[in-house]
């Protein structure tokens, strides 16, 4: 049997949720089979999920939006903006498969994934509490504060570090084979991850100082444009680091193949957040969760990116 597990790509949450997933599917599903990994990622006006893709006998989504596809066998997701179009949210619900689910109350798709594995199937969660436990944090931003968040002390941050910013393609579907049966601990001190780990984190340091003197402050909304830099995989809590009483953030990034805007709402913030900003985004055909969200453009729509961002920092500020 060969499965293939579509995940978020270069987020904690998507790899261990592809790991808890992964691990149940061999105890529980098929002892023999042979599990391959895909990561996905937001693309511009994406409006399917390639069907070449489900290359496996069963496939499965975790962590990202949904297909329609008759050749998709389990789903999972936690995601406000879960589906590409109203037809395929129509889809879902109309299909009401035992083996697709979507709960968007969940801090992490990993802990929402143990959960109904343990619910349903029995699955033991005890063996992967750690991975669970940090998934939350992490994708919930359930730190104690933003200098925890940023200065990266626990092994699962460390983690996420390299899993956010690596650029080695075949580095993901390591990480998560040794999320299955590793401590997290253990895995960041390999010399295969540390060999990442150690560049990266230089990089991130510079990265504090360059959001720092890039970024501006005004009404409560801390807002940087670093297309200009290789800054791919920033931390997403920066800002709030340099700037405490900051309520949103808006930053402006370029990768190889796309222009990104990322929103986002300061956990720590001395104010109450007042908009959803996964709905701001889905405006624009991005999406995420409330209080954090990102658009996606062509590469070469960098001005139009530009233009959302400053757009959407009026919004904001208003």
């Amino acid at each position: 049997m060969k499965l293939r597990v579509l995940h978020h790509d270069h987020c904690f949450d998507g790899l261990a949720s592809a790991a808890v997933f992964s691990r149940f599917y061999s105890e529980e599903i098929s002892p023999s089979s042979e599990i391959g990994f895909n990561g996905l990622s937001h693309k511009p006006n994406q409006v399917m999920i390639e069907e070449e893709l489900f290359d496996g006998e069963e496939n499965a989504i975790v962590d990202f939006k949904y297909s329609p596809s008759p050749r998709l066998t389990w789903w999972f997701d936690h995601h406000q903006s879960a589906f590409l179009s109203r037809a395929d949210e129509e889809h879902y619900y109309r299909e009401k498969s035992p083996t697709k689910f979507y709960d968007a109350s969940y801090k992490s798709c990993t802990k929402f994934i143990a959960d109904i594995l343990s619910e349903k199937y029995g699955f033991d969660q005890g063996p992967m509490s750690d991975l669970i436990k940090w998934a939350d944090i992490i994708d919930g931003a359930l730190y104690e504060d933003a200098k925890t968040a940023v200065e990266l002390k626990a092994p699962a941050m460390q983690l996420m570090l390299v899993i956010e910013a690596s650029r080695n393609p075949g580095l993901m579907g390591a990480i998560i084979r040794d999320m299955q049966t590793r401590r997290l601990a253990d895995i960041i001190t390999s010399n295969q991850i540390q060999s990442e780990f150690r560049p990266l984190h230089e990089q991130h340091l510079r990265m504090i100082d360059l959001i720092r003197e890039k970024a501006t402050f005004e009404k409560g909304v801390a807002f940087f444009d670093l297309s200009e830099y290789n800054a791919e995989g920033y931390s997403k809590f920066i800002p709030y680091y340099l700037f405490p009483e900051c309520v949103y953030s808006v930053g402006v990034s370029l990768s190889e193949f796309r222009s990104k805007v990322s929103v986002g709402f300061n956990p720590w913030s001395p104010r109450p957040r007042r908009h959803n900003l996964a709905s701001i985004c889905e405006r624009y055909n991005g999406g995420g969760h409330a209080v954090v969200g990102a658009i996606s453009y062509k590469r070469e729509e960098l001005q139009l990116a530009r233009q959302t961002a400053r757009e959407i920092v009026r919004e904001l500020q208003s």
